[in-house]
């Protein structure tokens, strides 16, 4: 064999090897190492799985009153290589005069997958039919997230995304209940995307509608003064909520300015944050309750232990520390005294015989510094430095009238509802029938009606006289906080009121603060106290809550209802004769219809403003009333 034919079966073996080896390394590439991605690839093209969730669960209030429904909608998409573009554009936007002809034909051209031309938009069986006939165009029914009451405790509620996934607040939270688990089905399908054998289904579970220990009205009636509030002092924004004191349920809850959840894309994103949970902010003298509640429980002294303070000056270390105004020059005042006039000279000296340790062990029982497991996302701790063992003097006494402390609105709610109900601490809840901790005894029940003394007085002729509700003992306290500013130190104040009804069996606690009202009336009992008393005073009245004082020996209070008793009675006008129903609420005005055999159509909220027919007209059982509602205003 010469060497030039040698070569060239060496040359040939040597290809064949190399063929062989790449043949080798592809099979190896392709069997093992993406195995399974040209395993998916392959299912991609003959097996489909469709993921059917069911129906959105909805929310209620506490009364079943709708917060969060779903309605039926539908979305349009488009196969653009079936169609004509400029054809179809106009005469789909002659079925749905929303969609724009030249909007449509933009979207359209150029593509050749499907396109979704619009999503989650409410059609008539008309439109339906109409769009059935048109080649290339298809829809699909779709539930649309809706918000029936608008603005209405949107910061909590949140909203949901175009695929109907929680965002944000409760919707967010509950998003797995609310969603449920879907319903999901394989197949294989043919080349043109036919189902030709079903392979498996697995299926889902029911969603879970919601229910919330929010009063649907009431929150009305937060939203509303808190709007007004803002407007009359052009504040910044302003805060309130409604708690009761016996469940810890959360009654009513809200910040202004808010937004529509049903258009959130329009809205501010700082409008969408409910600032009552998540922005803490300097408390100012609402904290003093706490340092003499400490006080109180570590036996420091008590109710009419005499502090002098200073006539409205006292030096702490390089520091002054001054009354909130400079004309209070107080000498001696007791324990009581410094509360009701909310003297910062006097509940430092308090804090100062309390030492820190001790008023630090009140404060966390008191949660401060720490979160309550409100089930609404995004809440704030606070800002309390917890590992100090110790404090200077200044910090002391700043600590002790609320500065140089960051809390919660919910955390200063919740203290306070304590309070009022006899030391015993209940952890805030929106969620109907789900607790959210144990509640226990933070403070002794000697002590809280001993805060509730002091706080009645503060009430009655101290700093928050604006507070008072006819007839109702109204404990609470003021505050008018500075306002921190980042790089700023501080601007302007964020004035406060927080209180409770003593003489009644079902009480409730309420804390409004305004941030940074403009102009000279700034203060805690001129700005926010009015706020608290026009939803106590709709509280107290529409829960009838006169009968808890019935039985006084005092004339003023049987007074009252003997004139409740006289308008109730003097409304019937004879049988047969439409009676009076001004100023009944839904439910006294429901009684009265049933006792005339009348039908009723009911419009808006609160009490009846009009009615038709008129009072005096002549009727027959089974008649049609209409009565027209508004909300009360209170002065």
């Amino acid at each position: 064999m010469n060497e030039s034919f040698r070569n060239r079966i060496i040359i040939v073996f040597a290809c064949f090897t190399l063929f062989l080896g790449v043949v080798i390394l592809t099979s190896f590439y392709r069997q093992v190492v993406s195995r399974e991605k040209l395993v998916a690839y392959s299912k991609r093209q003959i097996l489909r799985t469709n993921t059917v969730y069911p129906k959105r669960g909805n929310i209620y209030d506490r009364n079943g009153s709708p917060l969060a429904i779903n309605l039926k909608t539908y979305s349009i998409f488009a196969i653009p290589k079936d169609i004509k573009v400029s054809k179809i554009a106009k005469r789909l936007s002659k079925i749905i005069p929303e969609l724009s002809q030249q909007k449509l034909a933009k979207k359209l051209k150029g593509r050749k997958r499907y396109t979704w031309l619009a999503r989650k938009i409410a059609l008539t069986d008309e439109q339906l039919a109409k769009i059935k006939k048109l080649k290339g165009i298809y829809f699909d029914a779709v539930p649309k997230r809706y918000y029936p009451n608008g603005e209405l405790l949107a910061q909590s509620l949140g909203f949901v995304g175009v695929d109907n996934t929680g965002l944000s607040g409760l919707e967010y939270r509950y998003d797995k209940a609310l969603k449920g688990k879907p319903r999901i089905v394989k197949y294989h399908q043919d080349a043109k995307g036919r189902a030709v054998k079903h392979v498996s289904t697995v299926s889902g579970e029911k969603s879970h509608d919601i229910y919330l220990t929010i009063d649907k009205e009431l929150q009305m009636i937060v939203e509303k003064n808190l709007k007004e509030v803002v407007a009359e002092y052009q504040a910044l924004k302003a805060g309130a909520a409604v708690m009761d004191v016996k469940t810890g349920e959360i009654l009513a809850i809200a910040n202004y300015p808010s937004f529509d959840p049903n258009k959130f894309r329009d809205s501010k994103s700082s409008d969408r944050i409910l600032s009552y949970i998540n922005a803490p902010f300097e408390p100012g003298s609402v904290f003093k309750t706490f340092t003499i509640a400490s006080a109180l429980e570590h036996n420091v002294g008590k109710s009419d232990t005499n502090y002098y303070c200073e006539r409205g000056k006292y030096k702490v270390g390089d520091h002054y520390i001054k009354e909130a105004e400079s004309q209070h020059k107080y000498e001696w005042l007791s324990m009581g005294d410094i509360l009701k006039l909310s003297s910062n000279i006097g509940t430092t000296k308090i804090a100062f015989d309390l030492t820190y340790p001790k008023l630090k062990k009140t404060l966390l029982d008191f949660n401060i510094g720490k979160k309550l497991g409100i089930q609404i996302p995004g809440e704030s701790r606070g800002i309390f430095k917890l590992d100090n063992e110790n404090i200077s003097s200044l910090s002391l006494s700043n600590l002790s009238f609320g500065q140089g402390v960051a809390t919660t609105a919910l955390q200063i709610l919740s203290g306070y509802a304590a309070i009022a109900n006899d030391g015993v601490y209940h952890y805030p809840t929106i969620i109907k029938g789900e607790q959210n901790k144990e509640p226990y005894q933070v403070v002794s029940k000697k002590t809280a009606l001993e805060l509730q003394k002091m706080l009645e007085s503060a009430v009655e002729d101290g700093t928050g006289t604006k507070a008072k509700v006819g007839y109702f003992k109204i404990a609470g306290k003021t505050s008018t906080a500075q306002r921190p500013v980042s790089g700023v130190g501080y601007e302007g104040y964020i004035p406060g009121f927080v209180g409770f009804p003593l003489n009644i069996a079902n009480s409730f606690v309420a804390f409004v603060y305004v941030e940074r009202p403009i102009g000279r009336k700034y203060f805690g009992n001129t700005v926010a106290a009015p706020v608290f008393r026009k939803i106590a005073e709709y509280i107290l009245y529409k829960n009838k809550h006169f009968k808890d004082i019935a039985y006084t020996t005092s004339k003023k209070y049987s007074a009252i209802i003997d004139s409740v008793v006289i308008k109730s009675s003097a409304r019937i006008k004879g049988i047969g004769i439409v009676p009076n129903f001004i100023g009944l609420d839904k439910r006294s005005a429901r009684k009265l219809a049933v006792r005339f055999g009348l039908k009723l159509t009911s419009l808006g909220v609160g009490i009846v403003e009009e009615q038709f027919p008129k009072i005096g007209t002549k009727i027959k059982s089974g008649d049609l009333l209409t009565l027209k509602y508004r909300i009360p205003e209170y002065e």
